[in-house]
């Protein structure tokens, strides 16, 4: 059965040769999460695209910090998968100390009916 993507990281699947993605809820969700992490200028022909959340951890944890990733993630959602409705962005910033940030995103995507969490820690 053909997929709709590789899943990423890339890893070797003995009866598919690359593990794919074979549904549009992962495939979103994996979408998302590879423009959340990549940095503006990263992606070859696409200056402006990404959050780069990586260039914020060393910054001083603020009220400014998470306001100001909450925009750039609203923005760039907007922009480049305007096809997903964000719901609640939260920040869970208890590991400030080892310089972690987890993140929360809940969103939906109206044309397919489907709601879903992506959570992840830098």
């Amino acid at each position: 059965m053909a997929g709709l993507g590789p899943k990423v990281p890339l890893t070797y699947d003995s009866t598919e040769g690359f593990a794919l993605i074979h549904n549009f809820r992962e495939l979103v969700k994996q979408n998302l999460k590879m423009l959340i992490l990549t940095i503006p200028g990263e992606r070859v022909m696409e200056p402006t695209f990404g959050v780069g959340i990586t260039q914020f951890l060393f910054n001083n944890f603020h009220a400014n910090t998470f306001m100001e990733i909450d925009s750039k993630i609203r923005q760039q959602v907007a922009t480049y998968m305007p096809f997903v409705q964000l719901v609640d962005i939260a920040f869970d910033s208890a590991g400030q100390d080892l310089n972690l940030l987890g993140v929360s995103i809940k969103y939906t995507i109206p044309t397919i009916g489907v709601t879903d969490l992506l959570e992840f820690t830098t």
